[in-house]
């Protein structure tokens, strides 16, 4: 069966994050030095929310915000949804629109071991057309492995 974790492993676990005392420019730098939407916002090791592209837009750019002076915690999302490795990517899939978010935090024995985003799964769901198409292709076409 395969799993977020499934997907993790083959993208790569790396979790960025971000304390929750910066500001939002310096989360804006970081999110674009990395090229990712969102980034863990933590406090040592604990994860206290998650700040992405809409919170930008929405709690700080809409809302006539200073980048340079707002903290990363005042805009930040606090209630995040996470899931698990073991979680399918269609219940992932599920989540995410079902919340209307984009990423989700991979929790594994109560540590963030990565962030799945919305990319990622229809990346996952694309390749596994491909493969299903070409199996078909093959099966119609007599090749397919007897």
């Amino acid at each position: 069966m395969e799993s977020v974790g499934d997907i993790l492993d083959e993208k790569g676990s790396r979790v960025l994050t971000m304390r929750p005392d910066a500001t939002v420019f310096e989360a804006v730098e970081e999110m674009c030095r990395h090229r990712v939407g969102a980034l863990m916002v933590c406090e040592g090791n604990d994860p206290v929310g998650m700040f992405s592209e809409r919170d930008l837009m929405v709690r700080v750019i809409l809302a006539k915000r200073d980048p340079a002076t707002t903290l990363v915690s005042e805009v930040m999302t606090h209630a995040v949804v996470c899931v698990s490795r073991d979680t399918r990517p269609a219940e992932a899939m599920a989540i995410i629109t079902g919340h209307r978010c984009r990423h989700l935090p991979v929790v594994d024995k109560g540590q963030v071991t990565g962030v799945i985003s919305i990319g990622d799964l229809v990346r996952f769901f694309s390749q596994n057309q491909e493969y299903e198409i070409q199996m078909l292709r093959d099966y119609v076409s007599g090749r397919y492995p007897a």
